[in-house]
């Protein structure tokens, strides 16, 4: 067999899992009720998907290295949002999103190390040399989902909403017409299954592109980076490796 048949064969292979992964999961999300969501890093990204995430029903809890302003976010959203300390939302969320700089990553799993065993983990961050320094190039290099998960060791992490503006994420859920796909990367089924409930609940459809180190992928600059149909996304992903 000829390594281009080898390659297409592993492609479709991983696609099949990836499918029948994300097949089984509508039914375990809808059984859930409203979901405890721990924001660690409210920027940008965190106050977005956080904002969004409130106003679908969720109890959300932001965090940051500036309390105040987070608790100014919380108070404009309502009841459903609150402020706390990053360790006081890695308690609270039964899933938890991770938006930060890369750099800090390694801090954020030192000092939440024992909240973050066993919890769910959606992981936004993405390595960039001329702002993260020298762990940007380490993690480019092993692949910034398996970077992640030796720098949070314990949590299910589940890559998300990695190459997508995040002006798109705060207005995704409002706007009609056919969703974006939203292409994730995660070995726990159980992890994607909650991160696929609030993709949706963000206005994307999420799209199982494979296992954790597949998150390589998704970051801004590569072929997956931007918004496409899921369709798109699926073709797209079967020519990755």
């Amino acid at each position: 067999m000829t390594v281009h048949h080898t390659r297409q064969r592993r492609h479709f292979l991983q696609a099949a899992a990836a499918t029948l992964i994300l097949g089984s999961l509508p039914s375990f999300a809808a059984e859930a009720g409203k979901l405890r969501i721990g924001i660690i890093g409210s920027g940008r990204v965190g106050s977005a998907l956080g904002t969004t995430w409130a106003k679908a029903g969720h109890t959300v809890m932001f965090s940051s290295l500036d309390i105040e302003q987070d608790k100014k976010l919380a108070a404009g959203i309502g009841g459903n949002a609150r402020a706390g300390t990053p360790r006081e939302a890695a308690a609270f969320g039964e899933i938890l999103l991770v938006a930060v700089p890369y750099g800090a990553l390694p801090q954020v799993g030192k000092d939440l190390a024992e909240l973050l065993k066993g919890k769910a983990v959606i992981d936004t961050c993405n390595p960039f040399p001329n702002r993260d320094g020298e762990i940007a190039n380490w993690a480019r290099e092993k692949g910034a989902g398996l970077a992640s998960a030796e720098l949070l060791p314990g949590a299910r992490i589940v890559r998300a909403f990695n190459a997508v503006g995040a002006a798109r994420m705060g207005e995704a859920a409002q706007r009609p017409g056919p969703r974006s796909g939203m292409p994730m990367a995660g070995d726990d089924a159980a992890a994607i299954a909650l991160a696929s409930r609030l993709v949706r609940d963000a206005g994307f459809e999420p799209v199982l592109i494979g296992g954790l180190a597949m998150g390589k992928h998704l970051m801004p600059g590569t072929p997956l980076a931007g918004e496409r149909s899921a369709e798109e996304i699926r073709k797209i992903a079967a020519t990755l490796n």
